[in-house]
Formats: structure tokens, sequence, C-alpha cells
């Protein structure tokens, strides 16, 4: 159960990305009711018990202090991805890894270069998740888990794991995408961006790009982040957190870099504070229009251009991808 301070701290912080994202975007989008947030749910491994490990609280955000209990480090050795597209997600939902797994996780190779997905979840207090977590990697091996509590809270600590697990056990990786379990996402058009003329290969970050953010400092605001979390005026130009895609020589840096930055609680804008740090600045992509937060309506046309785009439901996933495959001209 979360503290009384601690909970405090996520009601303020529960729609911090809706505020962010609804002044940069224009018409006709609008934020998905996701940027309000929920907390993300938690789960933990057959391989440990289902409790968090000794001092794990809040933003205890640097990845050492946790363990990974279900991996697959083979992964990235069997076959050396071009792309690595790693999905936090709550361990209770497994529409959304199902949906993923249907769509656009579905081929292993796209454009000629392998693609590679894992989910990435923490712990939660049930015996009963566990055991259907264990049964369904069994069957999909593409979950990874560490032992921190997995909260929206602690969404930065679930971060840098990512960026750990990245540092650690697939290093052979060209390009990685942090990217959330609600998202449309076309791999095709993705690898076809990343193998543009001129695209960096190293020391890159790319999304959509949110810059000049205040944190809110009313502590009668929902989006409250205190000073003493961070001292900042502005936060440095980062990539919204929905979907954003980095070279692979960046997640160490990450790290690393991580344990001279206090840890706060926005965890894409945390990022770009880690970036600033190492003396990088997030770019825009080759083709920003491509990155999208919601879009008002589906259209195949449309949809055959993007790279992201927020939706409703899994099911709605499925539906929109299932169209899109469809034969013919989607335009």
């Amino acid at each position: 159960m979360l503290s009384s301070s601690s909970l405090s701290q996520w009601q303020s912080y529960r729609g911090f990305l809706n505020q962010t994202s609804r002044v940069n975007l224009p018409p006709p989008y609008r934020v998905h009711p996701k940027h309000r947030l929920q907390p993300t749910e938690m789960h933990n491994s057959s391989d440990r018990p289902a409790t968090p490990p000794p001092g794990a609280q809040f933003h205890q955000a640097y990845p050492s202090n946790y363990h990974f209990i279900r991996d697959h480090p083979e992964v990235c050795r069997t076959k050396v991805p071009f792309l690595v597209l790693m999905v936090p997600v709550a361990p209770q939902n497994v529409a959304a890894r199902d949906a993923i797994r249907q769509t656009w996780a579905k081929a292993g190779v796209v454009r000629g270069r392998p693609v590679l997905t894992l989910f990435v979840l923490g712990l939660s207090g049930g015996a009963g998740v566990q055991e259907e977590v264990r049964q369904e990697d069994l069957r999909h091996r593409d979950l990874i888990q560490s032992d921190f509590m997995d909260t929206y809270l602690n969404l930065t600590i679930k971060t840098l794991v990512i960026m750990d697990w990245l540092a650690t056990r697939c290093t052979s990786a060209a390009y990685a995408m942090k990217v959330d379990s609600d998202m449309f996402l076309n791999v095709d058009n993705l690898v076809a961006m990343l193998q543009e003329p001129g695209v960096p290969q190293a020391s890159y970050l790319t999304g959509w790009l949110m810059w000049n953010r205040p944190p809110v400092r009313s502590k009668d605001s929902k989006w409250y982040v205190s000073e003493e979390m961070y001292p900042d005026a502005r936060y440095p130009t980062y990539t919204l957190g929905m979907g954003y895609v980095f070279s692979n020589d960046l997640p160490a840096r990450f790290v690393e870099v991580s344990k001279s930055i206090k840890p706060f609680n926005i965890e894409d804008a945390y990022i770009g504070v880690c970036m600033k740090k190492l003396g990088l600045a997030p770019a825009a992509p080759p083709n920003p229009s491509q990155f999208r937060t919601y879009n008002q309506r589906y259209d195949r046309c449309e949809y055959s251009k993007i790279i992201t785009c927020i939706l409703n439901t899994a099911e709605q996933l499925v539906k929109y991808w299932n169209d899109l495959e469809k034969p013919g001209p989607p335009c």
C-alpha cells in the first residue's frame, strides 16, 4: 500500500503528461485518457517471493537496487536485433500483450532487419497473478521482470530497469524503443525511418518532443512536483513517454549518469535530464508528423504513414491492424 505521502505525490502527478501534451498539441489531436494516469499494476516471478526487496521504496530509481527475476538474456545472442521494442506493461494486462503479439510484434523481421519485442513488468502482491505470468512466459518467452513494486509512481524505476536490461543483456542491438502498451506502432515505418541516410547511429534519441515545460509547483495541483524533487524552473527538452526511439549506446550511459541525478517522478522528463547531463539533446524525427498522440478517427491511409498513435483498447489495435494489413493499397 502506498504511504499517504506517496499517494499524495501520485495524485499530484496523475495528469502531468495530459497537461504538458495538451499545451503542445494542435487540432485535431487531443490527449488520450491514458495520460490522466492510473497506477500501473505490479507482479513478481515464480522464482522469487512475491514481495518487494528490503528498502524498495518510492523512487529508489537506480537499477542496481533491483534484480531481474524473469529474464531472457539469450534472445539478443541467438539473433542479433536491429531494433528492440521494450514495452512497460501492467502484469495483469494480458489483453494488451496478446493484442501486441497479434499485431505489431508479430513480425520478427522487418525490411530485412531482425526486430525483437519484450514486455517489462515489476512486482505485484498477487501469487495468482504471478502464476499466470509464469505460464504466459513459458508460452511466449517474452517477459522481463524485475523486483521493484510496479506502480505508476515508480515508472522512473521501470524505465531505468529497461535501460539496465538493454545495457547488460542486449548491447548488440543497433536501436531500441520504449513504447507504451496502448500504442499503435507501425514498425515498418519505424525501421524505414531508422534506415534513412543521416539518422545517427549513436547518441540519438527521438520521438514527440516536449520543450520548455515547467514543473507544476502548486501543491493543490495533481501535477505537483516539489522543488526538492526537481529544483529547476524548466525541464530540458525531452521525448514524450508514449514512445521514444534511441540508439543502443545510450542505455548504459543513462544508467551510469542516473547515479548522479536525483530521481523524480516524471520518467520521460527524467530521461531528458539524463540527456542534458550527458551533454546531449533529443532530436526531432525526420518526419515529426509520424509520431502522433491521438487521432480522432481511424483512417487506413493515415495509419499507413504514421509510426505511433495512442489507442483506447486492445481490441481497437487488433481491428485497425487487421484492416491495415488487408490486400490493396491503403490510399
